[in-house]
């Protein structure tokens, strides 16, 4: 039996859990390393006691840049089957961790079929699901009704949960104020923001916080502080909202690590490219190390069916300046539902991006298989290079669609090939061309 409520309070008691054991060695860490990193907060390992057949990560700057997916179904795509073919993909392609976004029907059978199943970590919005399990309208539920979801979700063997709690009666004023261009782009945070509006109350999220604690201690789920009012255009990039909002994370973040209970921080958004590696070391700053969890960030607003483009390029800014985790973007981004061609798309995308930034911020071993595929190149071994790909299906497709005449090159450059030609060249052979 555990003798711990978290694995925070594990490791601050020096206790190596064996989810401890099984994160340092993926990080090539001993777990006497990781375990400060765990006690201080600046590593979270989001392991549900309820979720057995997890295999678990640890979530922190300079540990391996994780990836989040985003799936569930909604009103105009209610096909669960479907959903779970998404989940599976994912994490066949590397997804470090599946966030339920379900909006329509009964949630519970596919949530807990993820926790029963999934290794992957599974995350959740509770505040979404509270209308769709209450069946009832946004301005009739109570703070009680909020919370008693959360709980649900707990018990389920949720691994995180996205809680909007840094948006006060405040934050009304200043969005009234400051007239943003696009307001709240947060699905969960527009919900909070218009519940609060219709009832006159404040955010039950803020509000019961402690409660909250009380129920994450209990089943070691992470809360991953949502940032209701992340940009979502460049030009409320870094804005007083988000900026407030912030700070407000960060005192929270103090509360829940004072109570053993892990946290990760979410961010932005869309911003331009400039203002990402300030925002990571603000944060950093302001929420003491907690892990930051970046939405992209999207350095551009113009390039709908491109999103996960857009994205990467801020999340490789953003992992290599200190985001320790990337929720991916799909090129249905601001458009659909993600098919599975979509949800390929934004992993391959994300993975490349957290793959820079681990390199560029000096990750143990991050870089070690980039030299194994120059090496690779360098011998003209194909299959080497197969194994060394991120996405090595769609790499063997395209060589084998335009087959080059030799096999020794590919039929870009045929015998005008640079490897060849300088291989040949150093071994002292002749270079035919012709």
């Amino acid at each position: 039996m555990r003798n711990y409520a978290t694995q925070m309070e594990a490791a601050r008691k020096g206790i190596v859990t064996p989810e401890m054991e099984i994160v340092a060695k993926k990080e090539r860490m001993t777990a006497e390393e990781l375990m400060p990193l765990v006690a201080s907060g600046k590593v979270a390992i989001c392991a549900n006691k309820n979720h057995k057949c997890i295999n678990p990560e640890g979530v922190g700057s300079m540990l391996q840049t994780k990836i989040n997916v985003n799936l569930g179904v909604s009103r105009d795509c209610k096909d669960m089957n479907v959903e779970l073919e998404k989940v599976m993909a994912a994490v066949h392609m590397g997804a470090h961790a599946i966030m339920d976004l379900s909006s329509h029907g009964d949630t519970i059978p596919f949530r807990r079929k993820l926790t029963a199943e999934c290794p992957a970590m599974i995350g959740t919005v509770p505040v979404y699901d509270s209308v769709i399990h209450y069946q009832r309208d946004l301005d009739t539920l109570t703070a009680k009704d909020f919370i008693d979801v959360v709980r649900l979700h707990a018990e389920d063997g949720v691994d995180f949960v996205t809680l909007h709690c840094g948006i006060t009666r405040k934050t009304i004023e200043q969005i009234k104020q400051h007239k943003r261009k696009t307001n709240i782009v947060s699905r969960g945070g527009s919900l909070v923001f218009a519940w609060m509006t219709m009832t006159g109350e404040e955010n039950p999220f803020y509000e019961y916080f402690d409660e909250i604690l009380d129920i994450c201690r209990e089943y070691d789920v992470t809360i991953s502080l949502g940032d209701a009012c992340r940009p979502g255009c460049l030009a409320d990039g870094s804005d007083v909202c988000q900026i407030e909002e912030l700070v407000r994370l960060g005192e929270l973040t103090k509360r829940a690590w004072e109570r053993d209970v892990q946290v990760m921080v979410e961010g932005p958004g869309h911003m331009p490219m400039d203002q990402i590696a300030a925002n990571m070391k603000l944060q950093q700053t302001i929420c003491s190390g907690a892990p930051f969890y970046v939405l992209g960030p999207i350095v551009t607003d113009i390039a709908p069916g491109y999103d996960h483009i857009t994205s990467a390029i801020g999340g490789a800014i953003a992992a290599a300046s200190g985001a320790a985790f990337l929720c991916y973007v799909t090129p249905a981004e601001h458009l659909a539902l993600p098919n599975v061609e979509d949800v390929k798309q934004g992993i391959i995308a994300s993975k490349i991006a957290a793959h820079a930034g681990d390199i560029a911020k000096g990750v143990r071993g991050a870089r070690e298989i980039d030299d194994q595929m120059a090496d690779a190149r360098r011998a003209l071994d194909w299959e080497a290079q197969w194994a060394c790909a991120i996405d090595p299906e769609t790499a063997k497709a395209i060589r084998e669609e335009r087959k080059p005449e030799h096999d020794d090159t590919c039929s870009m450059c045929g015998k005008f090939c640079a490897v060849r030609s300088m291989n040949k060249a150093l071994a002292g052979e002749h270079i035919d061309i012709l």
